[in-house]
């Protein structure tokens, strides 16, 4: 399974997080694309397994890269 690079990771879950604590309907919309997308780059079917699933792939990027940026070019996760 192909997974996505962790800052596009971090990126989507924190723009969920927002998109689910402002309330509106625009940020409802938004948090609907957002629950897809992390359920689709996730391989899960609930936003709520889509995210410990994120967070624990987070968690393992970072310790990783211990003493690296993420940033630092192409990776490549087995």
């Amino acid at each position: 399974m192909l997974m996505p690079h962790p800052a596009v990771l971090r990126t989507l879950v924190a723009e969920y997080e927002a998109a689910t604590a402002s309330g509106s309907t625009a940020a409802d919309t938004r948090a609907q694309d957002l629950a897809y997308t992390l359920c689709v780059s996730t391989g899960t079917r609930e936003v709520t397994r889509a995210l410990e699933v994120a967070r624990s792939w987070l968690a393992a990027a970072t310790d990783t890269t211990a003493g690296r940026s993420t940033d630092d070019g192409p990776h490549v996760y087995a």
